[in-house]
């Protein structure tokens, strides 16, 4: 009767062991795929606003930032940021929480710009809703309540929603999109900043106090620094939208900026299973490296389009 229970015990053993093992295996690969289907925005600046409907101005810009932040929030699993240890920015499933924590980055600069300058000139008043937009925005992204980020960015996003309302009445009552290049510079000199930091990271081989970057943290670097592919890839595309007649003149710039679009869209879709460091003349792929040479290409050709403007 004893060995009869030791051996039931015994195979319950060995069935446990065996579940958590494909569990350790599995769990890597449905995040991997899970992963590469959330990277994707069902969401098309040409479909939204076609080339025959006249713009306001700044419509695009306001509704691309709300559908990139939705889409966060709503889709898969939601913000991850703030989830509980195993969840969030640390620990298991960290890909996208950092990725998140990308996002969020661009998406504060670029809507802090929309307000200080493409919508506003030195003696008018701030838009109220992008002031509230942007305020939310600042919300820590790793706080869990009180309030929760996801209701903080939710408010911002009802934020824009009204301030796209605003500039559909007769006449608008949010402020447009001013057109002129001097405050559009601005926006670029934003771009240009982050993707510097994008770059630094995914180049660096030793942290600030002089520690090698450790394999550990390299898909950190990685994730960040294509959240802020991702949201720029899709602005790219809204200021492509919001300036074609400001531009009908200058096809360079439009140009240009297709292809730094057409970059930033390959690097927010870049999805390795693993994320690689290996040296140049090495077996293994450096992800990072491959990553940076997209935020290289980006940020060079904004730079082009910095000097175009200015002349």
């Amino acid at each position: 009767m004893t060995r009869s229970r030791g051996r039931q015990r015994g195979a319950v053993g060995a069935v446990v062991a065996v579940v958590l093992l494909l569990a350790i295996a599995v769990t890597p690969l449905v995040l991997h795929f899970m992963q590469k289907r959330h990277d994707r925005l069902a969401f098309d600046v040409m479909t939204a606003y076609p080339p025959e409907v006249k713009l306001v101005g700044g419509e695009v810009f306001a509704s691309t930032v709300a559908a990139v932040m939705r889409h966060e929030l709503s889709h898969g699993s939601g913000w991850r940021p703030n989830d509980f240890v195993l969840w969030g920015p640390g620990v298991l499933a960290d890909n996208n929480a950092n990725r998140q924590l990308g996002i969020i980055r661009a998406v504060r600069d670029s809507v802090r710009v929309l307000r200080d300058h493409l919508t506003k000139i030195s003696s008018a008043e701030y838009d109220r809703n992008l002031v509230l937009a942007h305020t939310a925005f600042e919300h820590d992204p790793e706080k869990f309540w009180f309030p929760s980020a996801e209701h903080r960015y939710r408010e911002a996003i009802d934020a824009l929603e009204r301030y796209v309302a605003g500039l559909a009445t007769d006449p608008p009552r949010s402020n447009p999109l001013q057109g002129r290049n001097v405050e559009l510079i601005r926006l670029f000199q934003a771009w240009t900043d982050m993707l510097g930091d994008a770059h630094a990271s995914l180049f660096k081989d030793r942290e600030p106090n002089g520690d090698p970057v450790r394999f550990w943290r390299t898909d950190d670097y990685f994730y960040r620094a294509q959240g802020v592919t991702h949201a720029l890839h899709h602005l790219s595309r809204a200021v492509q939208r919001e300036y074609a007649d400001v531009w009908k003149d200058r096809p360079t710039v439009t140009v240009v900026l297709g292809e730094v679009a057409d970059a930033l869209g390959t690097a927010a879709t870049l999805k390795p299973l693993v994320v690689l460091d290996g040296s140049p003349d090495g077996l293994f792929a450096n992800h990072r490296r491959n990553l940076d040479g997209y935020v290289v290409e980006a940020r060079q050709k904004l730079y082009t389009i910095r000097e175009e403007l200015e002349k």
